[in-house]
């Protein structure tokens, strides 16, 4: 089974409370029970940082106001879908806002890009890759269900979890 998780935040690359333990930890569980995980995720400045070699796998002329790319790697035990659009995630602070601490004022822009991509991935954009089903994490990837079903993956069995009331 290809499960296919959107989140903001995976460990050990980018974490800010518990969302991050568990979508790290979920693929490396799922795969003792024979079930294929990747995880899509932005491409924050220490995600990018992390990984020498990238495999573009899709490529956006525009997406939420500028040039992105997907790129496909692998690291540690994680296969990653990275979402490299420096236009919305090459920041300084942190994933949701400045190092003062005040929210990115586009944030909203940001998330909708990453659930966009979510979709798509859902709906067969990458050449080779169709999820079986697709977990969306949090308020940050959950616009993901509404691309699908608005889009071409339609039919794609999808779930979300929210992890912080």
């Amino acid at each position: 089974m290809q499960v296919l998780s959107v989140t903001p935040e995976i460990f050990p690359l980018i974490k800010t409370g518990g969302l991050a333990d568990v979508t790290g930890a979920l693929p490396i569980a799922l795969a003792g029970k024979g079930v294929a995980m990747r995880t899509l995720v932005p491409g924050y400045p220490v995600v990018m940082a992390a990984f020498a070699k990238k495999k573009r796998v899709y490529q956006y002329p525009l997406l939420q106001g500028g040039k992105a790319s997907i790129h496909a790697v692998k690291i540690g035990d994680l296969d990653l879908f990275v979402l490299d659009a420096p236009h919305l995630f090459d920041r300084q602070g942190g994933p949701y806002g400045t190092a003062s601490g005040a929210d990115w004022p586009d944030n909203w822009r940001r998330f909708a890009a990453l659930s966009q991509v979510g979709g798509d991935i859902a709906g067969g954009a990458i050449s080779g890759y169709q999820p079986d089903i697709v977990h969306a994490h949090d308020w940050q990837s959950a616009m993901t269900l509404a691309y699908m079903r608005y889009g071409k993956a339609v039919g794609v069995p999808s779930l979300i979890t929210v992890h912080n009331l």
